[in-house]
């Protein structure tokens, strides 16, 4: 069933609601970076077993999204947006209980398993809200998520520093409250899969594990050693287990994800600027935040509390929001890949300028804003690249795919600059810092990673737009000449299609004494909402392609016969 969008009036709701959802599942992954000196004491634990309170979640989000982006596809992305604030609950009420290690690990792993809750708010846009509102709106919602990781640091720093580190867990209890009921009082339901495929519980367990191995290689082998077997049999493993992963998505009938669609230029290209995002973005959060609470005795730290160094960050979450709107009137009018090319371009000006102005505060805070500004521009492009080159049957395990790219993006970030900072230091009074120069590295490295995303960027097929459709009528008296059908991709010519050209139309004429069944025109059954006539000229594109590649094989395999004939012995 067609789900009508909602009035322009409710649409704003929605987006709202949404955003806020967005912000507070990214909320929940910086919750804790204050208390991380203080969790052995709190804990009774090592330092290297607390480090796990992070860890859990950035595991349990990467390998819960790809399956609730599926379930979302079948069941309902409202539906699971709702069951995923189930676990926020429950995860926050758990650590705000917990006074041992393992309460609080079981705690954040319920908390992770929240976050999927963001790239299925954004793949709702498509369906809740007209087509000229989805942009901005994409775009607002992917900033959200920059808002929260901002924003929750130095709140969170507030708190952990003004009043019991409980009240952090009981507070995101109440947001998590909060949005389950936004979302269940305010965000309309959205259509499920129209044929209800199975969830791919082998691919599932496949895919978890194949990245259960390669972020805990990534983010403990710095702790382990890289060279070690532990860590090289993870990252091995890794590999080994998403060969296998791949092959068995090839030949199930229900994939968890659809590796087909996945591998289509626009898609592809998509994910791997995505991972070099991610890259680009986490790797400022790193350096910054360390140069800011470094004593200012080494010469370039400038000896900043944690408060104080997460409100002189907390504009930049700020800048996010603010260019969403830019980056949506950019899109619509050049198009999402100028905007992602243009957001790793400032990316890697945000690069440049803290490289310049290392030695000041606001110098850090400008930088940070510029960097910032680009990741909005390049995270609310991302989504409309992807869904506008998926069925809208698969818009939200294709976005949490490429969630999970970005993930990866932020993984193999912390161990690469984690190393460069722990080979280049300095000791000062028995301590080995991380020196000057190995963040001026860490820095250049974030601006290449920025420049190479910008280059995959230029490697994107041009979108193709179809012509507007019609603006919809209402309903006319059954003596009011049926609407014109919608316009589709001009035909190709003979010439370039060849003999095939006429393959896959379904109006020809049916062979002589044979019944051929007369196709549905829109007169018979109403005008098309907006929806069907998305979905009728996305159809008709996937068509002409398939129609083009198919004369290309014919075309070969004809020149292949008339060569072989042309060799073939004269008997």
């Amino acid at each position: 069933m067609v789900h009508s969008a909602p009035s322009p009036r409710s649409g704003g709701g929605i987006v709202s609601v949404l955003a806020v959802a967005g912000i507070v599942g990214s909320l929940m992954q910086t919750l804790v970076v204050p208390l991380i000196g203080q969790l052995p004491r709190l804990l009774h634990a090592s330092a290297a077993d607390t480090s796990w309170v992070i860890t859990v979640t950035l595991l349990v989000g990467a390998v819960a999204t790809p399956v609730i982006g599926k379930l979302g596809d079948l069941y309902g992305k409202r539906t699971m947006m709702l069951v995923c604030s189930v676990p926020l609950v429950a995860g926050s009420v758990v650590c705000a209980l917990s006074g041992s290690l393992i309460p609080m690990i079981a705690g954040r792993g319920l908390q992770g398993l929240g976050v999927g809750m963001i790239p299925l708010g954004v793949s709702a846009l498509r369906d809740l809200l007209p087509p000229q509102r989805v942009g901005p709106a994409i775009a607002l919602m992917s900033s959200s998520m920059g808002i929260g990781g901002a924003l929750g640091l130095p709140i969170s720093a507030a708190v952990a520093e003004y009043a019991d580190w409980r009240v952090l867990f009981w507070g995101s209890a109440a947001l998590s409250v909060l949005v389950g009921v936004l979302i269940w009082l305010l965000v309309p339901a959205t259509p499920a899969a129209a044929v209800r495929g199975r969830l791919d519980l082998v691919g599932a367990f496949g895919l978890g594990a194949a990245l259960v191995c390669l972020l805990l290689g990534v983010s403990k082998g710095g702790d382990w050693g890289w060279s070690s077997g532990t860590t090289l049999g993870l990252l091995g493993g890794a590999v080994l287990l998403a060969l296998l992963w791949g092959l068995w998505e090839l030949r199930v009938r229900d994939p968890l994800v659809d590796l087909r669609t996945t591998a289509r230029p626009q898609v592809l290209l998509t994910n791997v600027a995505s991972i070099l995002v991610g890259f680009a973005m986490y790797a400022q959060s790193l350096v910054l935040m360390q140069i800011l609470q470094l004593p200012a005795a080494l010469g370039y730290g400038l000896g900043q509390s944690m408060l104080a160094a997460g409100l002189w960050m907390a504009p930049s979450g700020l800048m996010m929001m603010a260019v969403s709107s830019l980056g949506a009137r950019l899109s619509a009018a050049r198009g999402p890949k100028a905007s992602l090319f243009v957001g790793a371009l400032v990316i890697a000006a945000g690069y440049g300028t803290a490289l310049g102005l290392m030695g000041w505060s606001w110098g850090l805070m400008i930088a940070g804003c510029v960097g910032s500004a680009g990741v909005g521009l390049a995270y609310g492009a991302m989504p409309a690249l992807i869904m506008g080159a998926v069925p809208r049957s698969e818009t939200a395990s294709a976005n949490s795919f490429n969630t999970l790219m970005r993930s990866i993006g932020t993984s193999v970030c912390a161990a690469v600059i984690g190393v460069v900072l722990a080979q280049l230091t300095v000791t000062v009074g028995g301590h080995t810092l991380p020196s000057e120069t190995g963040f001026r590295t860490a820095l250049l490295i974030g601006c290449g990673v920025a420049v190479v995303a910008a280059l995959v960027t230029l490697t994107l097929p041009k979108t193709r737009t179809a012509d507007a459709p019609a603006p919809v009528a209402a309903a006319t008296p059954a003596t009011t000449p049926a609407p014109a059908p919608v316009a589709g991709p001009a035909p190709a010519a003979a010439d370039v299609l060849g003999p095939w050209e006429d393959a896959f139309r379904t109006h020809d004429p049916a062979p002589e004494g044979r019944h051929h069944p007369r196709p549905v025109q829109p007169a018979e059954t109403g005008v098309l909402s907006l929806e069907e006539r998305d979905e009728l000229l996305w159809l008709r594109r996937e068509n002409a392609e398939l129609r083009r590649e198919l004369d290309v094989l014919m075309r070969g395999a004809g020149v292949w016969l008339k060569n072989l004939a042309d060799d073939k012995p004269a008997g």
